[in-house]
């Protein structure tokens, strides 16, 4: 126990300590996943300009083509940058890379074959990136494996840490509270930890749960570990145990066998409070609760915990009872704002739902009303939704929400004539209409906007901390929320129907179209100080097999965006916006085109055309004087690669 107490003193200390270096960022370095620790995703750089940025041009391209027992098309990294060298993730195996920021040349990469480990990781992807940590002496990357393994690299080399875990690294299947096979347990995590003074915070992801096998699955805690040792210093349960704050939100004992509740993005922390933030996500499964009733904390919630001792200091729930797969999909953003007068440091955490929850980061408390508003119980066998929903006042959500008749594709009347008979056969409703049974010849489920992709996804925010506005990409998707009882599919009393979401050309709408009217993809600025809607655009011209289709011959479109949520960055100047990858999102989305906007307007000044559709979000820095902005593209027929875009040498 002393041992224990002079680790979490030290803790303490290191993260005081840290408080200086985190305000005091190099502006030309982009040291953290999302820029910095409040997650902004704002460069301060101010070379490239509305005067000059239609002279950007590629100075050099780095390919993924060879990482990895096959080409990656969907490379979700964002490169970090710190004196000079680029930090970066690649490949299925999840290779680690420095490069020389200045020239895209490879400087040394680690690779980790995990074997047969390696095939139950939930999320065998390339991830979205490393951690840097260094103490003025030394400096490491921490990378989180595919099969769930920390591990620590020498900055400089590439070298596995020999002091560090065991011979470099921390087995993080290991410590959840309940006993996986190490070899099987389908837990990872696809984010990179998030490194606050030196304590490392972990979180993870499972398997999705539209169709779990049971309604037992493991637990998801989120861990801290010392950046020196890999000791483990602390252990944050999403699901409480017995004795713990929130275990009485589990009904039926149900905490005692329901897993996920994970946090599978990232995380943002607050140096000088020492406070890390956590975006949760929902139980064991994602769309029915029948066997887990209660309002089920700290499932969908944001949970400020203390860095030092992983202790609960607050936490606000955004989704009670959660059974609509509103997983909180990014970190909160970190901002000062001045509020009727008022100096808050405030938090923003954007949701799926469209809503924008804006909470006093030392507190929790609401920096505007959110209001508890009744909602339809659910008829579905065994369930028992939340009597209310919270729903913030301001700002206004940056996306429509629920389905109604009026929300229906009508470019032309014979459309929406066809869309009527297609959503005759759905159940209608407002945002949290809950799911219903698949009746056969009748009612095969709920349509649900936004879905399950959102609104806002990981991709989706990035934010000014000069002017308080917070930027949001958002698409216009639409769930099918029909359960049905498969004993083949799982023990469950409910699961998610085979046909999960509305997709195209698959039948979605008349001839293919999309069943709801656009606009289908939207940026939007929210003005956090006054808590308003500064401006939204439509994210993309409209998509060339929509303008084309013959069904609308004719009709005049105008930019109608699509259903994609391209990555943000915001820089001292501009606003830049990708199309998105358009692999986790409605047929047809997604595209090559990246653009600056006007910060305060949203008017377009730039355009240009990467060699494939943007997959991860853009980031900026500077070397040598030259400011660079990189981003990561591929697509299904364009093995991944990251791409540099900068202004010309000058002669």
């Amino acid at each position: 126990m002393v041992l224990g107490r002079l680790i979490g003193l030290a803790a303490a200390l290191s993260v005081a300590a840290a408080a200086a270096f985190a305000q005091d960022r190099d502006p030309g370095e982009w040291p953290h996943y999302a820029a910095d620790l409040s997650s902004t995703r704002y460069s301060p750089l101010d070379q490239i300009h509305a005067g000059n940025v239609d002279q950007l041009e590629i100075v050099w391209r780095w390919t993924s083509r060879n990482f990895g027992p096959r080409p990656d098309f969907n490379l979700r990294t964002t490169p970090l940058m710190l004196e000079g060298v680029v930090y970066v993730t690649a490949g299925a195996r999840r290779a680690a890379i420095a490069m020389d920021a200045a020239t895209g040349e490879t400087l040394w990469t680690y690779r980790l074959d995990e074997g047969k480990r390696g095939e139950s990781a939930p999320r065998q992807t390339s991830g979205r990136g490393v951690s840097f940590w260094s103490d003025g002496e030394t400096a490491r990357v921490f990378l989180v494996t595919p099969a769930y393994r920390l591990v620590a690299l020498d900055a400089d080399t590439g070298r596995l840490i020999p002091g560090f875990g065991l011979d470099g690294m921390v087995d993080l299947r290991r410590n959840l509270g309940r006993e996986v096979d190490l070899e099987t347990a389908a837990i990872g995590s696809g984010s990179p930890p998030t490194v606050v003074g030196d304590v490392i915070v972990v979180g993870a992801a499972l398997v999705s749960g539209s169709a779990p096998p049971s309604a037992e699955n493991a637990p998801s805690p989120v861990r801290g570990y010392d950046a020196r040792t890999g000791e483990l210093l602390w252990t944050f349960h999403t699901i409480p145990r017995e004795g713990e704050f929130g275990n009485d939100t589990w009904e039926n004992d149900s905490w005692r066998f329901t897993g996920n509740t994970g946090v599978w993005a990232w995380m943002s922390a607050d140096p000088e409070l020492g406070l890390v933030y956590l975006p949760t996500e929902a139980p064991t499964g994602d769309y029915y609760g029948g066997h887990r009733p209660g309002d089920n904390l700290f499932s969908q919630s944001v949970v400020a915990l203390d860095v030092a001792t992983g202790e609960r200091r607050w936490h606000y729930q955004t989704v009670h009872h959660p059974i609509w797969d509103y997983d909180l999909p990014t970190a909160p953003v970190l901002l000062d704002l001045t509020v009727d007068g008022r100096e808050i440091p405030a938090l923003a955490q954007v949701t799926k739902q469209a809503f924008t929850f804006v909470l006093d980061r030392r507190t929790g408390e609401p920096v505007w009303p959110i209001e508890e508003r009744p909602m339809p119980a659910s008829t579905v066998p065994g369930e028992k939704t939340a009597p209310t929903q919270p729903f913030p006042t301001k700002p206004p959500p940056f996306q429509r929400q629920g389905v109604s008749e009026d929300d229906l594709i009508d470019l032309t009347p014979e459309l929406k004539e066809q869309a009527l008979q297609i959503a005759r056969f759905y159940t209608l409703g407002p945002l949290f209409t809950p799911p219903t049974v698949m009746v056969p010849r009748g009612n095969r489920g709920t349509l649900t906007v936004p879905g399950a992709l959102g609104g806002a996804n990981w991709p989706s925010v990035a934010a000014d901390p000069e002017t308080g506005v917070v930027y949001v990409s958002s698409g216009l998707d639409v769930n099918v929320l029909g359960l049905e009882n498969d004993p083949e599919r799982s023990t469950m009393d409910f699961v998610q129907g085979t046909r999960r979401q509305i997709r195209l050309p698959e039948g979605g709408g008349p001839q293919g179209l999309p069943l709801l009217k656009p606009p289908w993809g939207l940026i939007t600025a929210l003005d956090l100080n006054r808590g308003e809607i500064l401006w939204q655009v439509p994210n993309s011209d409209t998509p060339e097999w929509i303008r084309e289709h013959p069904a609308l011959e004719g009709v005049e479109l105008g930019r109608t965006g699509q259903s994609d949520r391209g990555g943000l960055l915001v820089t001292k100047t501009l606003l830049f916006a990708g199309e998105g990858s358009g692999m986790f999102a409605a047929f047809g989305s997604g595209g090559p085109m990246f653009r600056a906007h006007d910060k305060a307007t949203g008017e377009i000044l730039w355009e240009f055309e990467l060699p494939a559709n943007q997959s991860g979000t853009p980031m900026s820095y500077e070397v040598d004087g030259r400011q660079f902005i990189v981003v990561a593209v591929g697509a299904p027929d364009h093995p991944a690669e990251f791409v540099a875009l900068a202004l010309p040498e000058a002669e």
